[in-house]
């Protein structure tokens, strides 16, 4: 990077959602540069599952933005080429494991389908037409034929080639200055300069700290979560695979270590196994109870898996905030900062449609979404300037 370079907008963060602001930014007409410490989907994306999920979203904001992402991400796997992303519509099927949680999971559906989801109740004598190799006894549970999956490591590094943005991984921002009327004017780096009239924060688990350098409070936490991952074997796990309760996990505000089992098969071989999620900080160490949590749920939807070695875990953290929705477009304490982060476990499917959004409002056009919902300003509080 040289001392000092212009652009129109500075992207911060080369993981899925940045990569998406770029692509959306540069199609409306931006000169984009993105900037990350790291390399590209080197944060929360490279340790993530790549779902894009319906299924697991209330009727709401959230759900109206990964209704509007999910579309998104059909027109850009047909540009790029499925194959090249893994894009794979392997829809979702969500089980009940006794008449409680099936009834529940029958109200959500019917308040998701009049919201546009396509959500099926399967009884429980049709489950192992869709899962041979289910466990018996389970009540019943709901098909939701929208959810998909992508590599996320391979649709970031796509969706940044396709924008044409200047990318600088290995540089950390170190300051946010502003002008003599409180408006950014881009980002210091260790580095060098770059000049801009628009900063987006799309620093997932860290965007607290590249709120805090820009003068205000964005409360993004990182929440703990583990993936088990098994040695290759025949597709025997043909949709994503979760237990009613990982919606009520998902939305939960414990910190407390919290296991749901989600299993699915991948177009490499694999089974991905999760769901873990805690707040430790940035603690990387291993938890065993939380593997074994993992493994214990896992057979118990799919008996099978017993038989089967697990070949490795990773870890990564989940940008949560408080109410579990993304802050996302611009920040009106400081002029110029807009914000495209804290979408939790489901930056993924959101980036996109998020992307979008914030291309929308950088260039003056109205917004698809109401972003009312995601105003980063509604958490309180401001913090001095670096």
């Amino acid at each position: 990077m040289s001392k000092r370079l212009t652009c129109d907008v500075v992207v911060v963060g080369a993981g899925m959602v940045g990569a998406a602001c770029a692509l959306y930014a540069a199609r409306a007409g931006l000169d984009v540069i993105v900037v990350d410490r790291g390399p590209v989907a080197g944060g929360t994306t490279g340790a993530g599952e790549g779902n894009l999920l319906v299924s697991d979203k209330e009727p709401g904001p959230e759900l109206e933005l990964a209704l509007l992402s999910g579309r998104l991400w059909t027109e850009l796997a047909a540009e790029v080429g499925e194959a090249a992303i893994e894009y794979e519509l392997k829809g979702g099927l969500v089980v009940a494991a006794g008449p409680d949680g099936l009834e529940a999971l029958g109200k959500l559906a019917i308040g998701q389908r009049s919201v546009g989801v396509e959500a099926m109740r399967v009884p429980a004598d049709q489950l192992h037409d869709l899962e041979p190799h289910l466990a018996p006894g389970l009540a019943g549970g709901v098909l939701y034929s929208q959810d998909a999956q992508v590599m996320p490591t391979l649709a970031a590094a796509h969706l940044l080639r396709a924008s044409g943005a200047r990318l600088f991984t290995g540089a950390t921002v170190t300051g946010v200055p502003h002008d003599a009327g409180g408006a950014v004017r881009g980002v210091r780096t260790d580095r060098g300069e770059i000049h801009a009239p628009y900063v987006v924060n799309a620093a997932g688990t860290w965007g607290a700290e590249l709120a805090a350098l820009a003068g205000v409070r964005l409360p993004v936490l990182p929440r703990r979560g583990f993936v088990l991952v098994t040695e290759p074997l025949p597709r025997l796990v043909r949709h994503k695979v979760y237990a009613a309760d990982y919606v009520a996990d998902v939305a939960s505000d414990s910190a407390a270590l919290q296991t749901s089992p989600v299993v699915e098969g991948t177009a490499a071989g694999p089974v991905l196994i999760g769901a873990t999620r805690e707040r430790v900080g940035f603690d990387r160490s291993l938890s065993l109870p939380a593997l074994r949590a993992l493994a214990a749920g896992a057979t118990r939807l799919f008996p099978f898996l017993e038989r089967v070695r697990a070949m490795r875990t990773y870890l990564g953290f989940r940008p949560y905030l408080p109410d579990h929705l993304p802050a996302i477009g611009p920040d009106p304490r400081v002029p110029g900062l807009f914000h495209a982060c804290g979408h939790e476990g489901a930056g993924i499917g959101l980036s996109t449609g998020t992307g979008q959004l914030i291309a929308q409002v950088l260039t003056g056009r109205t917004p698809d979404l109401d972003l009312a919902p995601f105003r980063p300003d509604r958490f309180s509080d401001t913090v001095e300037a670096s």
